[in-house]
């Protein structure tokens, strides 16, 4: 059986330079429509939101059903505290299962419970005052509301950033497989290697294992490769996206499956650490560049049995 390629620093670090190249090209060349069409409307969320509670200081039942019941109207109550608050992190410190409106409509206790945590953190510096127990004044109220909707739309392009370029390098690999002569088929719960995809078969998102995979493939050579398609923005960025999760997912998979049996791969593009790409590759992970993809066709096709 044939292995991937191992890159030696040299080769990583001429692909990660091309690859932050292409993310520089691709986020100068970014419409700046996207940011300012987002900003208009947090801002627009963030008024609604005070005007229903009158500036922060009516929180009756109703005021509480209302807003927890629109998502636009809960992702910026989660902006009101100084950092804002994550929902899993919301959850937890409100004790709550989940954010769902449907679930908060049905348990005003934990509906109260919501408000009074995000209330406990709320920021002073853009609500002074709230805990000055006044009305604001006009200059106070602008400022809290472009604050407000600044870091909504920040987080919103942040997040819409991740699942574009991951949707497209995601649809690039099932083009690539598809031109290769791979067949898809559908997604399936792989407990063993039997429910995996068959020789010249792949299927997209779904749990092999203990932990999930973008792809699974059935190569010639009767072994499976796990395919994650990681997108990094930033060099920090990269531990979490790289070596805390799909290198820690190339281990259980080994661990799962045996090092014989499972192919475990990642295809990049963004900005990586060159140490980062190192440990990858140490951990069992291949490394394949979404910029190169036909370096990953190559090696798949040498595991064709003679």
């Amino acid at each position: 059986m044939v292995n991937p390629t191992r890159w030696d620093e040299e080769q990583l670090e001429v692909a990660r330079f091309k690859a932050i190249e292409i993310f520089r090209n691709e986020r100068l060349q970014e419409p700046v429509e996207a940011y300012s069409s987002a900003f208009d409307n947090c801002q627009g969320v963030i008024e609604e939101l005070l005007e229903t509670t009158v500036d922060l200081s009516d929180w009756d039942q109703a005021k509480i059903h209302k807003i927890l019941s629109s998502e636009s109207y809960l992702e910026a109550f989660r902006y009101l505290p100084g950092p804002p608050i994550s929902q899993d992190d919301l959850k937890t410190l409100a004790i709550v299962a989940s954010l769902s409106p449907t679930r908060l409509m049905g348990d005003q206790k934990a509906a109260s419970r919501l408000v009074e945590t995000v209330l406990s953190c709320l920021d002073r510096r853009r609500f002074p005052w709230v805990s000055e127990r006044r009305d604001p004044t006009e200059s106070e109220k602008n400022a809290a509301v472009l604050a407000s909707a600044a870091l909504m739309a920040y987080q919103r392009i942040q997040t819409l950033r991740r699942s574009e370029g991951k949707e497209l390098q995601e649809s690039r690999v099932a083009e690539a497989l598809a031109g290769a002569g791979f067949v898809e088929v559908p997604r399936r719960k792989i407990g063993t290697l039997g429910d995996a995809p068959s020789i010249g078969e792949f299927c997209r998102e779904t749990r092999l294992g203990t932990r999930k995979a973008d792809f699974v493939i059935g190569l010639w050579d009767n072994r499976k490769m796990a395919i994650e398609c990681k997108v990094s923005n930033s060099s920090i960025n990269s531990v979490k996206r790289l070596n805390n999760d799909a290198a820690a997912k190339a281990e259980a998979w080994q661990k799962d499956f045996g090092e014989r049996n499972i192919v475990p791969v990642a295809v990049l593009s963004g900005v990586y650490k060159l140490a980062n790409l190192i440990e990858a590759q140490e951990r069992g992970l291949s490394l394949f560049w979404a910029h190169e993809i036909d370096t990953l066709l190559n090696w798949i096709y040498t595991t064709r049995i003679p």
